[in-house]
C-alpha cells in the first residue's frame, strides 16, 4: 500500500514497517522482531546510550538525571564477579589501566564461551530470549540535572556530562562518584581519548574546548570558540585521536589538533541553497569503522557523510525528522548501515553505500533509500546498533536447541544479522533484530 512519499511493507499490532517510495528492495529490515523491552526504570526522557567497546554493557541517561548500566545475561556473573574483585583497589585510569585490561580481555572470552552456565544461573529473569537483564546492573546518582553524553573507557570507566554543569567519572566496580569535573555552562559531549583514556574531552555552552587529564583532575588544554554563535553542541575525535572535531549550534563543524587544541580546519554543514541553506545545529558527529569518513547529523532532518581526507560531502541522508531534538545518527559495526532516531515516532535505517548501479539517473550524494520501523510511540530519542550482535544470537540459539535436545546448528545466519537499541522521550528502551532472510529464526 502506497502512502504519501513512502511505501508500508507491513504492518501488525506491534511495528509498522515502511520505506521510501523510491526504495524498490530487496529490504534488509523488513522482517524486524522485538526482542525485548526495557520501561519502568527511567522517568521521562532518555538522551543519550551507548555501548561499552566489548560491547557487553549498555549505558543509558537522560531527564531524570541517574545513569543505570544494562548487562548482557551472558556475562552478568562475570561483571559481577569482576565488581568484587576490584571492589577494594583504588582506582583510576592512570594506576589500574593494565590491570584491568589484561583481566576484561581473557575472562571475558572465557564467560562469552560459555552462555549457557550464565543464562541458567539466572533462569529467575524475564522471557528467555531477552538478552539484557531487566534489572540495571548499575544505577548512578549524583547528577541533579538531564544526562547529555556518556563515554565508554576500553577499562569500564564512564564519564556522564549533564545540564548541572559538571562531568563525573564512574567505574562499574564503584557505586559512588570516583571524580567530577566542574564547567561553567551545560556540558553538552564528552568522550574518552582513543589512544590514552587517561584523558578526555568536552564540550560545553560556554564555546570552550576542553582536553581533560583525569589523574591530575585538570585541563591540560583548551580552546575557545571565535563568533557570536560559539555555542558547542557535541564533540568527538577522528583520526584515531588526531583531531578533534566540535559541532556548533549554527551549524558549523571545527576540527583541531589533538596535541595542541589549535584550529586545524571547519566545514559548514549546510546545503548549498534551499531553505537548508543556512545552518542548524549540529546534534552528533561520528567516524566511520575502517574510514576516513565522518558522519555528521543536524537539526535540518540531514545527516551527511563527509571525506576526511578533503571535507568533501561524499552523501546526504534524508527521511528521518530531526528539526529540534539532540537525535545523533550513528553506524552499524561494520559500517554497512546508518541508524538514526526520528520526531515521528520511527527509527530509520540506510545502507551506507546503496546500490546506485540500479538506478542509472540517480544522484549518488543523495541517499533516500530508507527502511523504517516504528517501535515506539513517542519521538525515538536514541538509536544504536548493537556492537556484537552475533554473540548474542549464538547465545540464544545455543540456549533454544539445548532446550530441545538438538545439537547446535551447521547453517550460520548470525553474522548477516544485527540488532538495534532505540530509546524514546518516555523512557522506553527498544531491542530490535532484523531477519535477513526467509530461513527458520528463532526470534
Amino acid at each position: 500500500m502506497i502512502v504519501d512519499s513512502d511505501i508500508t511493507i507491513a504492518a501488525s499490532d506491534t511495528m509498522i514497517i515502511k520505506s521510501s517510495s523510491k526504495n524498490k528492495g530487496p529490504y534488509d529490515f523488513s522482517q524486524p522482531s522485538l526482542l525485548q523491552e526495557l520501561s519502568g526504570d527511567h522517568s521521562g526522557a532518555i538522551w543519550t546510550m551507548k555501548f561499552s567497546p566489548c560491547g557487553k554493557l549498555l549505558a543509558t541517561g537522560g531527564q531524570d538525571s541517574i545513569l543505570r548500566i544494562w548487562v548482557l545475561k551472558s556475562t552478568y556473573s562475570y561483571f559481577e564477579d569482576f565488581r568484587q574483585k576490584y571492589a577494594d583497589m583504588r582506582l583510576s585510569p592512570a594506576v589500574s589501566h593494565d590491570s584491568l585490561n589484561s583481566a576484561s580481555s581473557s575472562d571475558l572470552l572465557a564467560a562469552a564461551n560459555d552462555p549457557l552456565k550464565e543464562l541458567n544461573q539466572h533462569s529467575d529473569d524475564d522471557e528467555i530470549n531477552a538478552p539484557f537483564r531487566k534489572t540495571p546492573f548499575c544505577v548512578y546518582k549524583g547528577h541533579t540535572a538531564d544526562l547529555l553524553d556518556l563515554s565508554w573507557s576500553k577499562n569500564y570507566f564512564i564519564l556522564s556530562s549533564s545540564m548541572d554543569k559538571t562531568v563525573r567519572l564512574w567505574h562499574i566496580s564503584r557505586r559512588e562518584c570516583l571524580c567530577t569535573f566542574q564547567h561553567i555552562d551545560f556540558v553538552t559531549a564528552i568522550v574518552f581519548h582513543p589512544k590514552d583514556d587517561r584523558y578526555f574531552l568536552s564540550g560545553s555552552l560556554d564555546g570552550k574546548l576542553r582536553l581533560w587529564n583525569i589523574p591530575d583532575k585538570k585541563v591540560t588544554l583548551w580552546n575557545e570558540l571565535s563568533g557570536s554563535s560559539n555555542l558547542i553542541t557535541t564533540a568527538n575525535f577522528c583520526y584515531n585521536g588526531r583531531l578533534a572535531v566540535v559541532g556548533t549550534y549554527d551549524g558549523k563543524c571545527i576540527f583541531y589538533t589533538t596535541e595542541q587544541l589549535k584550529y586545524y580546519t571547519m566545514v559548514n554543514v549546510r546545503s548549498s541553497r534551499g531553505k537548508n541553506s543556512k545552518g542548524r545545529k549540529i546534534t552528533g558527529i561520528e567516524t566511520m569503522p575502517g574510514e576516513e569518513k565522518i558522519l555528521i547529523t543536524s537539526n535540518d532532518s540531514r545527516i551527511r557523510l563527509y571525506n576526511l581526507r578533503d571535507l568533501t560531502l561524499s552523501c546526504k541522508y534524508k527521511g528521518s525528522m530531526n528539526n529540534s531534538s539532540q537525535i545523533r545518527a550513528s553506524f552499524s559495526p561494520t559500517g554497512k548501515y546508518v541508524v538514526c532516531g526520528s520526531e515521528d515516532h520511527f527509527l530509520y535505517v540506510w545502507k551506507t553505500n546503496h546500490e546506485f548501479i540500479k538506478f542509472t539517473s540517480a544522484r549518488r550524494d543523495r541517499n533516500d533509500y530508507w527502511e523504517a520501523m516504528k517501535v515506539h510511540n513517542a519521538v525515538v530519542t536514541a538509536a544504536i546498533f548493537a556492537p556484537n550482535p552475533s554473540f548474542i544470537f549464538r547465545m540464544a540459539e545455543q540456549q533454544n536447541l539445548e532446550q530441545k535436545g538438538q545439537p547446535m546448528s551447521v547453517e550460520d545466519d548470525t553474522e548477516e544479522r544485527e540488532i538495534i537499541v532505540s530509546a524514546d522521550f518516555t523512557g522506553v528502551i527498544k531491542v530490535i533484530t532484523n531477519r535477513p532472510n526467509s530461513r527458520s529464526m528463532f526470534f
